[in-house]
């Protein structure tokens, strides 16, 4: 259980602010709290290697050993971890056109990833290019609004997944971009892409109504923003009932800050996104107390240097 001088002073001098006054503090306080953490990954691309120390634009920063020792050392200091991504591990270096995936995965492995969503880029070798790399995978992939069975991927991915962490009950999903106009035909053939807003709206209930979960995390590549009529991570919170968190990937944007949206029902709806190549680690604690269905979360974006090991 999280004590609560550490709850008052994460609520309060955190990125968000909890309002409350004092008789609904008092309340709370009274009640077991749990902490969640949740750290998250997006585009990381092959960036196996931190940037050069000459970069113009990142230098010196990235790289997967450094991610590993930030996030060993958080487990270290942290109960309850769950460490996700938001897709396009491949792509982006010599180390993919090399190995095709099967260092990124098994790094991913070895770093202990709890689960990953599907980008555009994984497509980029075809279907087989997926299959065949799935041995070195040893945690899942979750895709809710693809569909795969009439393919070599049939039965290889989850539609969602539940973690029971410290008694609480997290739901995660995945939704992929529309592959039309941004995948080769050929790369995904026999892949059927279903609308993510409906697919969301199915799972979202499921998890939270059958499945009784406390907090619903949608795992999206959809992309913060869109200039057109595809789905992104705004409109889908906007729209959406009883997801907690959304954690976007696919258009590389940097927040530094969470974009708290309000769902259809008025609630609160947290987007998060850490840019790509694994410069930064974004990291979400939620603070929940099952008895009254209260909810609070708090988040970091970690910048991964030299400094981090």
């Amino acid at each position: 259980m999280l004590s609560r001088r550490d709850f008052i002073k994460t609520a309060v001098f955190g990125a968000g602010f909890l309002a409350l006054n004092c008789s609904a503090l008092g309340n709370i306080l009274s009640k077991d709290i749990k902490k969640i953490t949740i750290l998250h990954t997006n585009d990381t691309h092959s960036h196996i290697e931190p940037f050069p120390n000459n970069d113009p634009k990142y230098p010196g920063l990235g790289g997967a050993a450094r991610r590993a020792a930030l996030i060993k050392k958080i487990r270290a200091e942290e109960k309850n971890v769950l460490l996700f991504d938001a897709g396009d591990v491949y792509q982006g270096s010599p180390y993919f056109n090399f190995y095709g995936g099967e260092i990124e995965f098994k790094l991913m492995s070895e770093i202990k990833y709890d689960a990953m969503t599907l980008g555009n880029h994984e497509f980029d070798n075809g279907l087989d290019g997926i299959a065949s790399k799935l041995q070195f995978l040893n945690f899942p992939i979750i895709s809710s609004n693809y569909d795969f069975n009439n393919t070599i991927l049939n039965g290889k991915f989850l539609e969602y997944k539940v973690f029971n962490v410290d008694d609480v009950k997290i739901g995660v999903f995945g939704l992929t971009v529309d592959p039309k106009g941004l995948i080769d035909p050929e790369k995904y053939k026999g892949a059927v892409f279903h609308n993510p807003y409906e697919k969301a709206a199915y799972y979202s209930y499921f998890l939270k109504n059958e499945m009784k979960c406390d907090i619903i995390i949608c795992l999206s590549h959809l992309g913060f923003d869109s200039d057109g009529n595809k789905a992104c991570d705004i409109n889908l919170a906007k729209q959406s009932k009883n997801i907690d968190l959304i954690i976007g990937g696919h258009t590389h944007t940097f927040l530094d800050k969470p974009c708290i949206f309000k769902n259809s029902d008025e609630k609160d709806v947290m987007v998060v996104q850490v840019g790509w190549a694994g410069i930064k680690l974004g990291k979400v604690d939620f603070f929940v107390i099952k008895e009254t269905n209260f909810k609070y979360a708090n988040f970091n974006s970690i910048k991964i240097d030299k400094k981090v090991c």
